[in-house]
């Protein structure tokens, strides 16, 4: 059990906060030093950083949990790792990733119902259940399990069968419920409602909208968690800065954090 399991499985229990994704060290300690009370790895951001292409397994379980590890190492704060599929197709693997992650100190996973096959990208009902329900046993009592279904990603845009899903995860022994690009403010409530009392993840917010972290809060959302969009609000910022550079403004530059802000921030 890591020393932030409890801190982490504490912050579920009444209320909602945001958890950012960091991708490396430097984003780490820059977001912890906001105050944030945790974080998590980002599959998409340490991907995209690696030059590779997210969710197509193309980050190896050894790799992500190393870059969620530093992140808790770094900061002292508990750290959700975004462990994909599990990196593989069978339960053992889920029992494989979950006891990995326990013992690089993480206080939190994650494991999606993806494939890592864009053909075939959702694991079909039960083989689904019973990776998390493998997950659940192995992280019961040590770690914060997140179960997490993927359709509304890969286009599957059926909130009945995501809320089936994510209730037999929930029945499984998942401590957390998750279904990215829920669509509005309705289907979340309505995924908050079909699980409940179990906390409910939603990522930045609907897809027909941003809004409030106050209007999450009020529909029962307990975590709100960032994924991709730190790194590519990051990615903004430097076609910004490239574009204003290209034009010859090198005043563009000021107010940025300094090198040795940075570093000050790696050395405690």
């Amino acid at each position: 059990m890591s020393e932030g399991f409890e801190r982490f499985r504490a912050l579920h229990e009444s209320g909602c906060f945001v958890m950012p994704n960091p991708w490396d060290g430097g984003s780490a300690v820059l977001m912890a030093r906001e105050g944030f009370p945790a974080l998590a790895s980002t599959s998409a951001g340490i991907a995209w950083a690696m030059g590779r292409l997210d969710g197509l397994a193309a980050v190896s379980r050894e790799e992500a949990i190393a870059n969620a590890a530093m992140i808790t190492r770094l900061t002292g704060l508990p750290v959700n790792g975004d462990l994909e599929d599990g990196f593989g197709p069978a339960p053992e693997d889920c029992i494989a990733t979950v006891e990995a992650a326990i013992e690089a100190g993480l206080a939190g996973l994650g494991i999606e119902d993806t494939t890592a096959n864009p053909e075939a990208p959702i694991h079909p009902f039960d083989a689904a259940v019973r990776r998390i329900e493998a997950a659940a046993k192995a992280a019961k009592g040590r770690i914060v399990l997140t179960g997490r279904t993927d359709n509304f990603l890969h286009g599957r845009n059926d909130l009945d069968d995501t809320i089936r899903r994510l209730q037999a995860f929930a029945e499984a022994g998942a401590d957390v419920l998750y279904a990215p690009g829920l669509p509005d403010m309705d289907s979340i409530r309505a995924v908050v409602r079909a699980v409940s009392p179990k906390p409910v993840n939603v990522v930045i917010g609907p897809r027909s909208g941003l809004v409030p972290l106050s209007v999450l809060a009020e529909a029962g959302v307990r975590r709100v968690s960032i994924g991709g969009g730190n790194y590519r609000h990051a990615m903004g910022a430097v076609v910004a800065a490239s574009r204003a550079l290209m034009q010859g403004d090198l005043a563009v530059l000021n107010g940025v954090p300094t090198g040795a802000e940075i570093s000050a921030l790696l050395r405690r």
